[in-house]
């Protein structure tokens, strides 16, 4: 019933999500030859130097293969950033929104603890997000020999495991947060400032790159250097641990 309960409460978001994510990993495939013709354009910008110059230099020399175009097109950008979103959204609600429309006494009248409540919306998110992070990308796989290119099952594992383990610090934190607020916008408000935060961070600050939330979530240690962020990795499973337990503290002991 629980399992049940929170899938009706998390459906259309998900849904909505696969839908969307479908749509833009055919996408990614399709326009892959459009891509490739404007690398000459590419090669004039970065040229010319300068922080522009530059990023479109990296852009082109690492989709100068398909398997750099996907990285960078799907892995790095729509898809890393897309997932974010949805994380957010499949993050807030719960009991603190229930109780705001009524349903909150009744949930808590069935003979199961608030920890358990929790634990089955969080594995439901979380089951639903991980299914984002790899499904989708399988259409690349299987899509790729459309254009007469192929993208290996491996490459989508890694980088939706890399996904997957990084950005769940995103839906815990939105999680967390959904326990002290009693609306859905303020803890996905707070948490897409957090996220905005990190990724400034990561930009300015070189040091940060192998702890750094999107380029841990996108991989890039595997397509560069055939390693995985490990340290990224660690780190952002046990920031996603402690705030699953920071959330179940603040539930338990909220008055509804």
């Amino acid at each position: 019933m629980l399992w049940h309960k929170a899938w009706l409460e998390t459906r259309w978001r998900f849904l909505i999500g696969m839908a969307l994510l479908f749509i833009m990993a055919c996408s990614v495939v399709l326009t892959y030859h459009t891509v490739q013709q404007l690398m000459p354009l590419a090669s004039s910008v970065s040229r010319q130097g300068g922080a522009l110059g530059r990023l479109v230099g990296e852009a082109a020399a690492i989709e100068s293969t398909y398997r750099g175009y996907v990285w960078w097109q799907w892995f790095r950008q729509n898809l890393c950033q897309a997932w974010v979103l949805f994380a957010l959204l499949l993050g807030t609600g719960g009991l603190t929104l229930q109780g705001t429309r009524g349903g909150a006494l009744y949930t808590l009248s069935l003979p199961v603890s608030r920890t358990r409540l929790l634990a089955v919306r969080a594995s439901t998110g979380l089951a639903e997000l991980a299914v984002l992070a790899f499904i989708p990308s399988g259409v690349i796989t299987v899509l790729s020999p459309v254009i007469a290119q192929s993208y290996g099952v491996g490459d989508v594992l890694v980088h939706g495991v890399c996904l997957f383990l990084a950005g769940s610090v995103v839906f815990c934190l939105t999680v967390f947060l959904s326990t002290h607020f009693a609306d859905a916008w303020t803890p996905a408000l707070l948490t897409l400032i957090v996220v905005v935060v990190l990724a400034a961070a990561e930009f300015v600050a070189p040091a940060l790159a192998p702890y750094g939330l999107f380029r841990t979530m996108s991989g890039e240690s595997y397509l560069l250097h055939g390693t995985l962020p490990w340290a990224g990795l660690i780190v952002s499973v046990m920031v996603s641990a402690v705030l699953l337990l920071a959330a179940d503290r603040n539930l338990r002991a909220r008055d509804f």
